[in-house]
């Protein structure tokens, strides 16, 4: 092997076992006027060392994670485990916590970016859309054996992209203003650099190309920067999907985390068996990300190559069926059949639209919602 092809070798540590790992972004508001708090590096120092509580961007925010769990029901678990002690520590501060994709009124520009290289950097190059990113979400990393499968699943799991996405919508608002989005985060992340949708990639060797183009031309110098809304985590060995908005109670999260858990194994074996993975063009992909985005769980969603549409409900209830078995072998079950409740009783941007109508547009009771939501 040449030196300039041992430079651009990007090892994957692989994992042995499809387990699942989770990353829940919480923001802190007040418990008053329920306006962000910036004041997350104050808990974290209360809290002390614990490596499953991060700081992020903004210094409103606190990120919770999980370890390697087997399957949803322990990922609740672990992260009912962190949250306990941590939500105490908000509460004594006269705060609450609070997880939507955006907050329903606050303001971008006064809040305050926590300290560090890597942030200053980021906002250095990305100006006035990075101090935009007023934005939450939960990203979910699956086990998956070898390089070889990874970006033939990444690709694959873009059929599905719109039906996580639509599940999840939780950021009608912004900046006080209903957008006329179900997911207004969406639309915003993806204005950063290297943020967005992945590349179609079938082979590893593809995607170590993009990212050693990506390091030569200075556009990123980690990894890390490649903010894709699924991408591989090479040195943790797992597919990490990031589409979700942010997720205000555990009983959604674990049925959103069981579905992605499922599709990304489903996918697994199919590719073990021999199946060569579906591809969707590029260009549908794209519409229906945006359709999800707009409408939500009343898009009209593109199937296929070849352009076959239906409504995401319809297509969610017999996704769920076909699934059923995977998800009886992880033992999680119980945690798949949630996500019909949410598009039964409808999703976080429809129960947050629901109570600003019955407050008079009080968009500080849309907040008292959210917070109400989080039972641990």
């Amino acid at each position: 092997m040449s030196s300039a092809a041992a430079d651009t070798r990007i090892e994957f540590a692989g994992s042995a076992r499809p387990t699942v790992g989770v990353e829940w972004e919480f923001a802190l508001v007040d418990a008053e006027s329920r306006d962000l708090s910036n004041e997350a590096v104050s808990v974290i120092a209360e809290l002390g060392e614990n490596p499953r509580v991060h700081k992020e961007l903004l210094r409103n925010t606190v990120e919770i994670v999980t370890g390697i769990c087997e399957n949803s029901g322990q990922a609740m678990d672990d992260l009912a485990a962190t949250l306990r002690p941590v939500r105490e520590i908000v509460r004594q501060r006269g705060m609450e916590l609070f997880c939507a994709g955006t907050h329903p009124f606050a303001h971008w520009s006064v809040q305050k970016l926590t300290d560090a290289p890597r942030y200053a950097e980021l906002i250095k190059r990305t100006q006035w859309w990075g101090r935009q990113m007023l934005i939450w979400g939960v990203h979910v990393h699956v086990g998956v054996s070898s390089a070889h499968k990874v970006m033939p699943i990444i690709t694959s799991l873009l059929h599905y992209y719109p039906h996580l996405l639509a599940l999840s919508a939780s950021s009608p608002y912004w900046d006080g203003e209903d957008t006329g989005y179900a997911s207004n985060r969406s639309m915003m992340f993806q204005q950063l650099p290297t943020a967005g949708l992945p590349f179609h990639f079938q082979e590893w060797r593809e995607f170590e190309g993009f990212v050693s183009d990506q390091k030569k031309t200075g556009i990123i110098d980690h990894m890390n920067e490649i903010r894709w809304d699924i991408r591989p985590s090479p040195h943790l060995g797992t597919i990490e999907v990031r589409i979700f908005d942010g997720v205000s109670n555990i009983h959604e999260l674990s049925a959103l985390v069981a579905l992605t858990h499922c599709l990304i194994v489903d996918l697994d074996r199919r590719f073990d068996a021999g199946e060569t993975l579906p591809v969707m063009p590029p260009w549908h992909v794209q519409e229906n990300k945006w359709r999800a985005a707009r409408y939500g769980l009343d898009a009209i969603v593109i199937l296929d190559a070849d352009s076959n549409e239906r409504l995401v409900t319809d297509d969610l209830d017999e996704l769920l069926e076909r699934l059923a078995p995977v998800a009886k072998s992880l033992r999680c079950s119980d945690e798949l059949a949630r996500v019909a409740d949410i598009y039964r009783t409808g999703a976080s941007y429809q129960r947050q639209r629901r109570v600003a109508e019955e407050h008079d547009g009080d968009l500080r009771a849309v907040v008292d919602a959210l917070v109400g939501e989080l039972v641990v």
